[in-house]
């Protein structure tokens, strides 16, 4: 069973983005270095979403990402997902 984390955008400037994207990517990297995020990305929205092989790793994500500590998601949710009927 994989985790997502989808999350609300909330309409802070491309700026406040741009500022904070730095302190983001080091949360990302470490997580993907530990093999803890499949896929992780931006919706057209400026929303985003991240697929992780494990629901302890996306709740302790969202603990760190600095994008959801400083606002710039207005909100998420921990989905569970459940990919094993792919063939």
């Amino acid at each position: 069973m994989k985790a997502v984390v989808i999350g609300e955008p909330s309409g802070v400037t491309m700026e406040t983005i741009v500022n904070a994207y730095p302190r983001h990517k080091i949360i990302v990297n470490k997580y993907v270095t530990r093999g803890d995020v499949i896929g992780i990305g931006p919706f057209a929205d400026m929303g985003n979403m991240a697929i992780f092989r494990s629901r302890a790793a996306a709740e302790q994500f969202v603990k760190e990402d600095p994008f959801i500590l400083e606002g710039i998601v207005k909100s998420f949710v921990i989905r569970d997902w459940n990919d094993d009927l792919l063939p």
